[in-house]
């Protein structure tokens, strides 16, 4: 007996007479086509090469109804799928309601705002969504945004390649662009075809325990130092060590809390004894109110202020490479790794969703290689 295969038909979200339409993507078929050619709500756009219907939940029920029994729907690129990673919390990005407006500039839709809120996007990577969308949108300025198609964000990507950005700035572009069109006006997965640039794995950079003693024992004043060492000797984010707030430094049990971290998951890192004292001598004399760190008013302390703190130290100790706040917490990961610390505890501490993020440090750990003599010092050239 003939095995039959049923064809498949993917839905597709396209925008076709300035309305939102379901198209219906398969192969020639003749049974299919049959159905098509006595329901005249279903038409056929040349651009496109698809055939469509109006978006609406009676013409979703139709297509189920009439090609269920024929064929497999696909409905995975058109389907919103809920992303559990989010959180509920409201980010605060006001201030981007109330720019003044400029009238050769278009500005991201309180649409596209409203829902970075609800969805409780970090307060970073909305400004970053917003900035890039911004740019993407003026670049088609003399369109209508659900006028842009597929092959016009491919040439804009494209246009990014020749301008030389980074496969991160291209990547962060896409997920900007995608956020308006698959979650702000429901259309998930429009552009899941448009290529991304293919992923490379920079090893992190680390410094040296000598190195980071130095910038430690170069800083300026205790609150300096409590910040440069709680970053390393916690394996802190800046943002996380931001966040910090008084009741966050468990003394009596040695930890310290990280609330809502990256993935908006709390976890516990270690509080270490000799941090611990440095940071009794820095509350009795700058005694914060609310945050660990503060202001001069009582606000919280600025990202650039660490970054400043940390340049300024690695200087004075005669590091002349660039040190960031990131690397600190790099260095924290290597460190417990050469010294022998099991990789999943690591993880814990990083606040690593998969083993597979962290294991990126077994490849700038030197525990494993330091023994190992190169083949040349086995030869004679003195």
């Amino acid at each position: 007996m003939k095995n039959f295969k049923r064809p498949h038909i993917t839905l597709k979200h396209v925008f076709i007479d300035e309305k939102k339409q379901i198209g219906l993507k398969f192969y020639p078929n003749v049974a299919i086509q049959a159905i098509i050619d006595v329901n005249p709500a279903i038409k056929y756009n040349d651009h496109f090469q698809y055939h469509y219907l109006e978006n609406n939940p009676i013409n979703l029920q139709l297509i189920y109804t009439l090609f269920k029994p024929i064929a497999w729907i696909n409905g995975s690129h058109f389907f919103q799928k809920y992303d559990r990673s989010k959180s509920d919390q409201v980010t605060s990005i006001e201030s981007y309601y109330k720019r003044e407006a400029k009238s050769d500039w278009r500005y991201a839709p309180d649409s596209y705002l409203k829902k970075l809120e609800t969805k409780a996007y970090a307060l970073n990577t909305a400004r970053t969504y917003i900035s890039l969308f911004e740019k993407f949108s003026n670049h088609f300025n003399d369109l209508d945004l659900l006028e842009i198609d597929e092959q016009m964000i491919q040439d804009y990507l494209q246009s990014l390649y020749r301008d030389k950005k980074s496969d991160s700035y291209i990547n962060q572009m896409l997920n900007a662009i995608k956020f308006y069109y698959e979650v702000v006006e429901g259309m998930p997965n429009r552009f899941y075809s448009i290529d991304r640039p293919r992923k490379k794995t920079n090893l992190p950079k680390v410094i040296s325990l000598e190195e980071v003693q130095s910038i430690i024992k170069n800083t300026n004043n205790i609150k300096h130092k409590c910040i440069v060492s709680l970053i390393y000797s916690a394996g802190l984010r800046r943002q996380e060590l931001l966040d910090l707030k008084l009741e966050d430094i468990e003394s009596k049990r040695m930890v310290i809390r990280i609330n809502n971290a990256k993935g908006f998951k709390d976890r516990y890192s270690i509080l270490s004894q000799m941090v611990l004292n440095d940071l009794r001598k820095y509350f009795k004399k700058w005694k914060p109110k609310k945050y660990l760190f503060e202001g001069p008013h009582g606000e919280k302390y600025s990202g650039e202020s660490v970054a400043k703190i940390i340049k300024n130290a690695a200087l004075k100790a005669g590091i002349r490479k660039k040190i960031t706040p990131h690397m600190l917490r790099h260095s924290f990961a290597t460190h417990l790794l050469e010294n022998g610390v099991d990789l999943r505890y690591i993880q814990s501490l990083l606040g690593h969703a998969s083993t597979k993020t962290t294991e990126i440090y077994t490849h700038v750990a030197t525990h494993n290689i330091k023994d190992i003599k190169s083949p040349i010092d086995f030869l004679n050239l003195e």
